[in-house]
This record gives structure tokens, C-alpha cells and sequence, in this order.
């Protein structure tokens, strides 16, 4: 069966734990821009709680273009300040300088389209955890998929919905502010490095 969603900004726990139920891993990209989503934002632990990590974009987050014609804007560092933050967050995890060498390349890399960015978010994480995974883009925007062979999760993924899915994992600020499902897949990864595969069923 084929899973069609849309593309996110290193996308949370839950897309993952699902990729292994799907054939093939299909992203909408003729869809119009959403705000309010996880499109051009993450949800990463900080001491205080979660942090929004939001990419700044041409035209601001009201605009009426498809996704693959939305460009990031330049005008400040928001890949700066993002590295910084995750760098804050997660420094003492047990994993993190495992991984942090490539992502920190990874943030050194200049994209003008927001769909590019995500592409390069989602195909480095799936080659951290080593999950085999058939991903293609649509060529054209259906409102409706035949459910047999689709399942259709777009704008189902979204912030104010934080959903528990007993994956439970040591978070670094667990302690103080408790345990926080759900978050970007960055968080399981610098927390549990090669068994968050195991965690996602993988």
C-alpha cells in the first residue's frame, strides 16, 4: 500500500514508526502551502519544554503557493540559529556527537525550496536509522485516493496533535519537565542512536 503525506521538516516519531506498514512513501507537492502545520517546522526538547524550530519563508506563512514553489526565505540564519538551538538541546544526549559531524554539514547547505529541504531532512534520517524506504513525489494534486491501495495522511500530522505512542525512550530534560511523546525524529535518534530503529519496530 502506498502512503501519501506531506513533506515535513524533519518530521516527528510518528511518520516513522509507520514507514515499515507501506510499500512506498509518496509526498505531496502540488498541494497548497498550510500553515499552522509541520511543513516548515520541528519539535525538538528543550530545558523549558518543547521548542517550535520554524524556517522563515518568501512570502511569509499566509501564502496561497503549491508547496514545491515555496522558497525559504534569506534573510535571516535561520539555519544558524537552528544548529545553535539543536546544539543547546541536545549536546549531553548520548548520541548526538554520533551524528553530529553530517548533520552539521547538512545545516551548512544552502536550499531556496522549502520541498528540497525536507526531501534532504527526511532522506538523512532515514539513512541514519538504515530504514529501506521507496520514496517518490506526486506529479499532479488529487483531493481523493482509491483507499485500497492509498492511505492518504496528508494534514493529519500536525502540532496541536500530540499524540502518545508508547514509545517511551530516556529524554535528556525527562527529569524536569517529564516525558514529551511524539517529537521530531531528531529527538529519538540523539536519545537512543542505533536502537531507535529497534523502538520504531524497524
Amino acid at each position: 500500500m502506498n502512503l501519501l503525506v506531506d513533506l515535513q521538516y524533519f518530521p516527528s516519531i510518528i511518520l516513522y514508526e509507520n514507514l515499515n506498514k507501506f510499500s512506498n512513501i509518496v509526498f505531496e507537492q502540488y498541494e497548497y502551502y498550510q500553515k499552522m502545520s509541520f511543513r516548515n517546522r520541528c519539535q525538538v526538547a528543550g530545558a523549558e519544554g518543547t521548542i517550535n524550530l520554524s524556517i522563515p519563508l518568501e512570502k511569509g506563512r499566509d501564502q496561497r503557493n503549491i508547496l514545491k514553489d515555496v522558497k525559504i526565505s534569506d534573510r535571516e540564519d535561520w539555519q544558524g540559529q537552528h544548529w545553535k538551538t539543536i546544539v543547546s538541546c541536545y549536546n549531553r544526549s548520548p548520541w548526538f556527537e554520533f551524528y553530529r559531524d553530517e548533520l552539521e554539514e547538512l545545516y551548512r547547505k544552502h536550499f531556496t525550496f522549502l520541498l528540497d529541504w525536507n526531501l534532504a531532512c527526511f532522506e538523512w534520517s532515514t539513512g541514519m536509522l538504515k530504514i529501506p524506504v521507496s520514496v517518490s513525489l506526486t506529479q499532479e494534486y488529487h483531493k481523493n485516493y482509491e483507499e485500497g491501495n492509498w492511505a492518504d495522511w496528508r494534514g493529519k500530522i500536525l502540532p496541536k496533535k500530540r499524540v502518545d505512542l508508547g514509545i517511551k525512550y530516556r529524554q535528556v530534560f525527562e527529569e524536569r519537565i517529564g516525558f514529551l511523546p511524539n517529537l521530531s525524529i531528531l529527538d529519538l535518534l540523539f536519545c537512543e542512536g542505533k536502537n531507535a530503529r529497534v523502538l520504531l519496530g524497524g
